[in-house]
């Protein structure tokens, strides 16, 4: 199997099957089933966020009543402020 690296020092090309150790190469091809599945999973999961966003925004779009034209900002009458190097 032809595995392909890339990384900041550019890309390394290997061939697993020409490991000689045997236990290397086992862990290599482990390695490369669990790599294959982490990317379906991540692939599956933003295909499944994205969907679940569009959604959102399609009940969003059709809820006016849910807009919020001016948001209200969180005032204090007080507030607290410590500067760096304060003992209080």
């Amino acid at each position: 199997m032809i595995i392909s690296i890339k990384n900041d020092e550019g890309e390394a090309v290997y061939d697993v099957s020409k490991i000689v150790d045997e236990k290397k190469k086992a862990g290599a091809n482990v390695s490369i089933s669990k790599i294959g599945t982490l990317n379906v999973l991540t692939e599956a999961l933003h295909y499944a966020s994205q969907g679940h966003q569009s959604n959102l925004e399609s009940v969003l779009r059709e809820s006016p009543e849910a807009l919020v034209d001016n948001p209200v900002e969180e005032t204090d009458t007080n507030p607290e402020t410590i500067e760096e190097g304060d003992a209080s």
